[in-house]
């Protein structure tokens, strides 16, 4: 019998941040079906490590390396020295902020695993900022040997950018195994309105501040999950529209769940997205989406299950919230039946099968 896979999880740190939760839970997950994982990071610092949990093993480089200009080359040049004096079997780089660790760690007798978290094909780059993207990844992953993707799309994508057939899919590990069946719909007067997410500009949680206040004043109530920088602009944004007394900014929370229970329905209001948990998060809850096109998640939105409108479409957004307050709530159970593949305990297994596959 072979013995189990030794896997080293590279992280900048452990800073909030969906690429950060998911790889972390993911370590754990693995850990928890016999593998020896280690996450090595180039700081400590962050609340996020507490879901590591105790049989995921943490070392920090030494020097801590902190995000700053030319850390992300700093963190992959720690990483090669701290795998030429440990061995592992493979090395996963989440999301396309650790690509730079692909690069440093390729060819050297160890399997390398990339994943695509982002979105790779963004109209805001214009032609020449994606040609120059889609050089550096070239760059970056040309000696990865293998690549995951969230959707058919991402994979397709990258195997296009690539120039070989190198990406597969897995879908996003955004449910516990243990997460809760869907609560009914409350009977909430006015219906709370929920979005979530880290409090920057790409988000379009300004956007989302603006398309709610052309909504009538007993509509719904707006609440805001998440931290960020644009929290005291959005507030203020809020007060100047009248919106002070609709419109509450929770701030971070550990577990987007019991909010997800008291809403009516989610709303995702970026500019662009890789496959955001939340989404899958919310339909786990059994609460339909208002989603902008963003993202290639939003396939998941058929059959009822949400509305997707354009980009930067500030009447369409409100026009789809309002659509959806207006008729009845989806069913529950079908909603949180239709993203049962993203349960973390079967994707770590189909990480794991991955990594063997590698080995072998």
């Amino acid at each position: 019998m072979r013995p189990p896979p030794s896997i080293l999880v590279v992280l900048h740190d452990f800073a909030l941040g969906g690429t950060e939760r998911v790889a972390v839970r993911l370590a754990a997950a693995m850990a928890g079906q016999g593998a020896s994982v280690t996450i090595f990071a180039g700081s400590g610092s962050g609340p996020l490590r507490a879901l590591a949990g105790s049989q995921v093993e943490i070392v920090v480089a030494d020097p801590p390396i902190p995000r700053a200009r030319g850390s992300r080359r700093r963190l992959a040049l720690a990483t090669r020295t701290f795998v030429d004096r440990r061995r592992f079997d493979g090395v996963y780089a989440p999301g396309n902020f650790h690509w730079p660790v692909a690069a440093a760690l390729g060819g050297r007798g160890i399997a390398v695993l990339a994943q695509v978290s982002a979105a790779l094909d963004k109209p805001q780059r214009g032609r020449w900022r994606q040609w120059a993207f889609e050089t550096r990844m070239r760059y970056l992953l040309r000696r990865a040997d293998a690549v995951v993707a969230l959707s058919d799309v991402a994979r397709d994508q990258a195997n296009r950018i690539l120039r070989r057939d190198v990406a597969s899919v897995i879908a996003l590990p955004a449910l516990d195994d243990a997460v809760a069946p869907p609560l009914p719909v409350p009977d909430t007067r006015p219906p709370v309105v929920l979005a979530a997410g880290r409090l920057v500009p790409e988000k379009g949680f300004a956007r989302l501040i603006a398309a709610f206040a052309t909504l009538p004043e007993d509509a719904a109530r707006l609440v805001i999950v998440g931290d960020g920088p644009q929290a005291d602009t959005l507030r203020r944004q809020s007060e100047t529209l009248g919106l002070a007394d609709r419109v509450t900014l929770a701030g971070y929370v550990p577990d987007i769940r019991p909010a997800l229970d008291a809403a009516r329905l989610l709303v995702l209001s970026s500019d662009f997205e890789g496959f955001p948990a939340v989404l899958v998060e919310a339909l786990a809850a059994g609460r339909p989406v208002v989603a902008t096109d963003c993202t290639p998640a939003t396939r998941l939105l058929a059959d009822g299950a949400g509305i997707v409108v354009p980009l930067g479409d500030t009447a369409a957004l409100s026009h789809a919230i309002a659509t959806m307050l207006a008729q009845p709530a989806p069913d529950p159970a079908r909603l949180a039946a239709s993203v049962a593949q993203h349960r973390i305990g079967a994707v770590a297994a189909a990480y794991l099968a991955l990594f063997d596959r590698l080995r072998r």
